[in-house]
């Protein structure tokens, strides 16, 4: 009885945080498209015929024609990365393209009315296939114009699209090399990202943001060297705030790892404190590539880059990722553990493992789309955890309409206290165990197709489950009403 009241209290707690709101929080702007469609900003500038606002992906471009009207003020919603390298807090490169010829008019008959116009955009590629700078530039502008809109809607997988088709016709545009690379470093796709960084580097060698997204693809490829190198760089040219806190991140983890020792596996990158016992360090990636297969297999999927792993002392663990102190362990792009004392793997180092390898797994595949709810749900489900300790807790509070929304627990729980994170998690769990046991893994991993591709998570919840969050969180309860409570 005692666990539950506990648990009631620390639900309470959480959902007069999230009702009670915003006063903690800075003020938003929201942007409502003549579509309906609501973009909340961090801040909203209008420049213009254009409306510049800010984002945690950084800085994105409208054209003025598709807005009906601004919002001023309001809540900032919770971060709604997922952690990893994604997150280093690095704006978007500038998005101004060398003015074409009515460069503001191509953006204008590129997109309006809340859409892109693909007959004005053939058009423009029918004009530039004869040949010519300014039709070649037409044709850029107008794709680069799309991608920047549908980068504001959430679908990187169609920006990507239109802004590598920008960049055949004109291929050695920075502006265009740089974007396609932030795009591909916002789905952590640290390799093809550099690929784009290095053309750049050979047409704007002295660049600073060229030199700033590659620290942060070196840094998500767990190599803390070239990182640092690359963002030093990039302070030289023009010191900026954002690139000062990547690189202080990246020497911490430097200065803390220069005597660390190295394993790997076909997986995993392992580095860890001298202090710790080899076998340990040997026992860790033995358990890792066990875990792997069983998450591939269960997901259908297989990251495709190496994943790190580091080892601490609890001391050390605390230190570098000045995590709240009820954080076990965390996946920031790479798995941290807190190993100190141990000897080999047991029981709980494994459950860990695997509750933070899962992160890894869905990050990749989701691109860092994942809602936290979906995320810390499914990490606990692949690890072996089920709702039933906490189901009559949830049931009453559920049933007194107090539950918090899913979509207050879609960004980040880093600001919770340990009762408010208790609460989050165990109904996190309790939703992604009602999609498993309803109807299998699969709908899991189409769902989480469908956030990789862009797709918002209710959206893509009415796709797969034909749901939507309150009929989600209905269900749940009639789950575990069922199942756990009598």
């Amino acid at each position: 009885m005692k666990q539950r009241v506990i648990l009631r209290a620390a639900m309470m707690s959480l959902v007069v945080a999230a009702l009670a709101g915003s006063c903690e929080r800075a003020a938003a702007d929201t942007i409502v498209l003549k579509n309906g469609r609501r973009i909340v900003a961090l801040s909203v500038v209008e420049e213009g015929d254009k409306v510049r606002y800010q984002t945690s992906a950084g800085e994105l471009v409208l054209p003025k024609s598709i807005v009906d009207h601004i919002e001023k003020g309001g809540a900032v919603p919770l971060d709604s990365g997922s952690g990893g390298a994604a997150n280093l807090g690095i704006s978007a490169p500038p998005l101004e393209l060398p003015a074409a010829s009515a460069g503001s008019e191509i953006e204008r008959l590129a997109v309006h009315d809340g859409s892109v116009d693909r007959a004005y955009i053939a058009k423009a590629e029918g004009e530039a296939r004869g040949g010519g700078a300014q039709a070649n530039a037409v044709a850029a502008v107008a794709h680069h114009a799309a991608a920047m809109f549908e980068a504001s809607k959430g679908d990187v997988e169609r920006a990507l699209t239109d802004e590598r088709t920008a960049l055949t016709y004109q291929p050695e545009q920075p502006a265009l090399l740089m974007n396609v690379a932030y795009l591909h470093l916002r789905r952590s796709e640290y390799k093809q990202a550099l690929d784009y960084l290095d053309r750049a580097k050979r047409v704007a060698a002295d660049n600073a943001d060229v030199a700033k997204l590659a620290g942060w693809a070196y840094y998500g490829l767990n190599k803390m060297d070239q990182a640092v190198a690359e963002w030093k760089r990039a302070m030289a040219l023009h010191p900026d705030a954002e690139t000062k806190a990547a690189l202080d991140k990246a020497q911490r983890d430097k200065q803390e790892e220069e005597s660390y020792k190295e394993n790997e596996s076909a997986h995993f990158n392992l580095r860890y404190n001298g202090t710790a016992e080899p076998s340990l360090a040997r026992d860790v990636l033995h358990t890792l590539e066990a875990h792997f297969g069983a998450i591939e297999s269960a997901l259908n999927y297989t990251p495709p880059d190496s994943i790190g792993v580091i080892l601490y002392t609890q001391q050390a663990f605390a230190d570098i990722t000045q995590a709240p102190g009820w954080v076990g362990a965390l996946n920031d792009g790479r798995i941290r553990v807190p190993v100190q004392g141990l000897n080999g793997v047991n029981g709980e180092l494994s459950r860990v493992l695997k509750h933070e390898l899962t992160h890894s797994f869905v990050r990749q595949k989701t691109h860092g789309l994942a809602p936290t709810w979906i995320n810390e749900g499914l990490v606990q489900w692949m690890e072996g955890k089920r709702s039933g300790e906490d189901a009559a807790a949830l049931l009453q509070v559920y049933s007194a309409g107090h539950a918090a929304p899913l979509g207050r627990l879609e960004g980040s729980w880093m600001a919770l206290d340990g009762n408010q994170a208790r609460y989050a998690y165990a109904w996190a769990l309790a939703n992604v165990e009602y999609i498993v046991q309803a109807d299998g893994m699969g709908d899991i991993e189409r769902i989480l197709d469908r956030l990789g591709a862009g797709e918002s998570t209710e959206s893509a919840l009415r796709a797969v489950l034909h749901s939507d969050y309150d009929d989600v969180m209905k269900s749940t309860a009639e789950f575990l009403k069922k199942n756990y409570v009598r």
